[in-house]
């Protein structure tokens, strides 16, 4: 059990365009790509919001 070679990728790829059609694939690796591209910007925001959010220390109010 080795890597695999050129023709087990080009079966492979002969499978996936007979199972999804020609014209559905870029389709589908479009859809992939927004996926991943939304996850970095998620991941992005997620960065650039403060480490630790705690709310401002309670003041007292003197009636």
């Amino acid at each position: 059990m080795g890597s695999f070679s050129l023709m087990h990728w080009l079966v492979v790829l002969l499978v996936v365009v007979l199972l999804f059609g020609a014209g559905r694939l870029p389709q589908a690796l479009g859809d992939v790509a927004r996926g991943v591209k939304a996850f970095k910007r998620g991941m992005r925001e997620e960065d650039e919001k403060p480490a630790s959010i705690e709310p401002p220390p309670a003041t007292a109010e003197k009636a």
